[in-house]
């Protein structure tokens, strides 16, 4: 089949600004739907996006419009993330929808920040646009994007700002050469390990080339600044329906499952709600072919045996062109441990119970694995407690998880990692079940409830379940944080009260197999992934401003304290 490109179409918006795309399409004269791809990153290149072959999705009958969203690439206009995209999107359906290549019917999709582009788009709900793909895309800018658990999320977003958004910019302005705003990115992103530990550095070189990082600090709490522009917020006028890409090791994993549910429960119209479908695989945000350095999951893993290029041409011939009914298979997860994929008929998925683990230890205390503290599945009678140091200028590594730093492309600090090294700590709490002896599986999302206190004004609570081997290999499954200042809504608690704070782990598909054991890690720090607390409970604006405070914390457990780890187990009928 012959294909047709045109470059650099001119598409008006409300406000007069032109943005300009390429369309591809097949070399016919009918009208066929048409699928929209808005990008930060730069036309060029994989037209469809990563993971997508654009040729069969042209043979299948689809027009394909890849567009350079405001203020980038060769489109009019100013970029600043997030706030344009609905309303810029929403026109260029309407724009798209009316052009004789266009037989009305429109489809947007994306990874990550275009996936999101797609949803806010689907917000305004512009008439023509019926479906819709969201592959590792977020339900908003605030949690789970800039912050997590009202922490900032210092390795993704100085990374992002600096290699993903400016870098690529700068190259471009200078045709290909290394200009000066591109030597000092560079430079930047030579060492940015410094920057994560000074990120004061970092931030007059921000200041300049990308001021809205500044803003996203100034705003850390929830509220009209990041409401404008979240897609969780536009579920009802959504009439579009979704394809939900995910994997358990990508940093938006919870929006994308968040997203789902959103469209399932409230989307604005009878085909978002029925066609509404999600896949989530044992992948990271830039690795997907399930091979991680020291675990791999086997060939089926891989996102191209899996043929994700074949789930988005069935969503839209479903979504776009009427054929066949409902999805076949509505959820599709893959469940780590048996390394198999699993099809269910909903998320949250249905049969699922919660199992409670409780905290304890004993003379030893669970300070490193070589501790005595332990996961039981009945709160222990006598009342008991740990304790960590929190030592802001020597925080826990981040190891492993759902990470989106330097290194993404190969696995260098993302997925499932061995966690024994930082196991080793003794700020670092570790409580072990006993070894399982049926198959334990887990599907949904983990949440830790713990009665903390601490010696001085604030400490963030960061956790990680790990599945422990027999071979004694520790492997993250997932992770979390809750901040120290109560996730930016209330004052630090006064030293020494104690207080019940509720960690959301993150979700997964994991079976614990005979002879292995549930791990629960608790420290106060988890870096560069997330931003350090001082330790000195003031306005986290300039948290790495010195002085820093060593504090104490103290986990509680046992009556009348029962610090618990809250499982999601399918239970088998």
């Amino acid at each position: 089949m012959r294909i047709v490109v045109e470059h650099d179409l001119e598409i008006p918006l409300r406000d007069g600004t032109v943005l300009r795309a390429d369309l591809y399409r097949p070399d016919s004269r009918v009208s066929l739907p048409t699928l929209i791809r808005r990008t930060p990153y730069g036309r060029a290149g994989e037209s469809a996006g990563p993971g997508l072959d654009t040729r069969r999705l042209l043979t299948a009958g689809y027009g394909l419009l890849v567009q350079d969203v405001r203020g980038r690439g060769s489109s009019g206009g100013e970029f600043e993330p997030f706030w344009a995209e609905g309303a810029d999107g929403a026109d260029t359906v309407d724009w798209a929808a009316a052009q004789p290549w266009c037989d009305g019917r429109v489809g947007m999709l994306g990874r990550s920040y275009e996936g999101s582009t797609a949803l806010l788009a689907a917000g305004h709900a512009p008439e023509a646009l019926h479906a819709v793909s969201a592959y590792m895309a977020g339900s908003e800018f605030r949690e789970g994007w800039c912050y997590q658990g009202g922490v900032f999320q210092l390795g993704f977003v100085l990374h992002w700002a600096l290699a993903d958004l400016l870098l690529p910019g700068l190259l471009a302005a200078d045709s290909g050469s290394t200009g000066a705003g591109a030597e000092r990115v560079l430079h930047a992103l030579d060492s940015i390990e410094d920057l994560y530990r000074t990120p004061g550095l970092a931030w007059k070189l921000l200041d300049e080339l990308a001021p809205y990082v500044r803003r996203w600090r100034e705003h850390p709490r929830p509220g009209p600044y990041w409401r404008r522009a979240a897609p969780n917020q536009t579920y009802p006028a959504m009439r579009a329906a979704g394809l939900h890409i995910g994997g358990w090791y990508d940093i938006f994993l919870g929006g994308t499952l968040e997203n789902y549910d959103g469209g399932r429960r409230y989307g604005g119209s009878a085909a978002a709600r029925e066609h509404a479908t999600l896949v989530v695989g044992p992948w990271s945000h830039c690795v997907r072919g399930g091979v991680f350095p020291g675990r791999r999951y086997g060939v089926r893993a891989d996102d191209q045996v899996l043929d994700v290029t074949g789930l988005h041409i069935d969503h839209f011939d479903r979504t776009l062109k009427g054929t066949g009914g409902p999805p076949a298979e509505r959820v599709r997860l893959f469940l780590t441990g048996v390394d198999r994929w699993q099809t269910f008929p909903d998320w949250p998925v249905p049969d699922v119970s919660p199992a409670a683990l409780y905290l304890t230890s004993g003379a030893r205390h669970a300070n490193s694995a070589t501790g005595d503290g332990a996961l039981l599945p009945d709160p222990p009678p006598a009342a008991g407690a740990d304790h960590f140091l929190h030592d802001p200028d020597d925080p826990v590594p981040t190891t492993g998880g759902a990470t989106l730093m330097t290194g993404m492309f190969v696995g260098a600090d993302c997925g499932p990692r061995d966690q024994r090294a930082v196991e080793r700590r003794a700020d670092v709490l570790c409580y072990t079940g006993a070894p399982q002896t049926a198959a334990l599986t887990v599907v949904g999302e983990v949440t830790l409830v713990v009665y903390v206190s601490c010696s001085g004004p604030a400490t963030d609570i960061a956790a990680k379940l790990v599945d422990v081997a027999p071979d004694g290999r520790a492997e993250i499954l997932c992770d979390g944080i809750r901040a120290g200042y109560a996730e930016c809504t209330d004052g630090p608690s006064p030293p020494g009260r104690t207080v019940e704070v509720t960690v959301r782990l993150g979700a997964v598909g994991h079976v614990f197999a005979p002879g292995h054991r549930v791990r629960l890690e608790v420290a106060g720090s988890n870096f560069p992934r997330f931003e350090v607390n001082p330790g000195t409970g003031g306005e986290p604006a300039e948290p790495w401003a010195r002085p820093y405070e060593t504090v104490t914390a103290t986990v509680h457990h046992g009556r009348p304290l029962p610090s618990h780890l809250l499982l999601p187990v399918l239970i088998t009928r």
